[in-house]
């Protein structure tokens, strides 16, 4: 059977040749950490080729929405302590005449209008106005409280600043997300309730400068509270 043949000495490569290859494997793997992952990923750009190809500003995106999203999870957490739990059924009701099945009180267990009981009242419409001057870096959440299908028109500005946003809702274990924008002057428009409970906005100030945020509100909500 025939072996290839072994290679002689002077074939191989010598010690330094080897050490030389492994440096130059060294300084690229490191010119690539340095110029690319970092940038894009964490947004540190020491050299600034990043800024320049455009990947420092991804890696700033990408730090700004995993913050924003940290903070709005912890302010929904908060909102939904405030909740508190759910008011008893009215009183007067009579007692059922004998015990029923459990699936057969449940599906009685709603209460039903009385014809000459009124419908409940729902909230009147008022305005509000609310001004917060927010630091580089701060955020702050104002809500509406508001019945499922009331509206509310509002108006915010950042005063000539730029800020972050996102407007959303929670309330009875539920929540939904509106719209969001980022580096935003302002906005505008009616705010209509997916369902009872917290509605409103979050904002953060990415500037490095201090920006005042006005809030204007008018509509059928029950009562506006500044929750951060």
């Amino acid at each position: 059977m025939y072996n290839a043949n072994k290679p002689v000495a002077d074939e191989l490569p010598s010690s330094g040749r080897l050490l030389r290859s492994t440096a130059i494997a060294i300084v690229g793997a490191a010119a690539i950490l340095v110029t690319v992952v970092l940038p894009s990923e964490y947004g540190i750009d020491p050299t600034g080729a990043g800024r320049v190809l455009g990947l420092t500003e991804m890696g700033e995106i990408k730090i700004q929405l995993a913050e924003e999203a940290a903070a709005d999870a912890a302010a929904g957490t908060a909102s939904a302590r405030e909740g508190g739990a759910p008011e008893p059924a009215t009183a007067g009701a009579a007692p059922p005449a004998a015990a029923e099945p459990a699936s057969r009180a449940a599906a009685n267990s709603v209460p039903t209008a009385s014809a000459e009981a009124p419908p409940p009242a729902g909230p009147e419409t008022r305005s509000d106005e609310i001004s917060v001057t927010l630091s580089p870096g701060q955020g702050t959440e104002i809500k509406l409280v508001m019945d499922k299908g009331a509206q509310a028109r509002f108006e915010w500005t950042a005063n000539g600043g730029l800020l972050n946003y996102d407007t959303h809702g929670d309330g009875g274990g539920r929540s939904i997300s509106y719209e969001k924008g980022r580096g935003v002057p302002g906005d505008e428009g009616l705010l209509v309730a997916a369902f009872d409970g917290n509605h409103g906005w979050f904002w953060r100030n990415r500037t490095k400068q201090d920006v005042t945020l006005t809030l204007r509100t008018t509509g059928a909500y029950r009562d506006l509270k500044r929750v951060l």
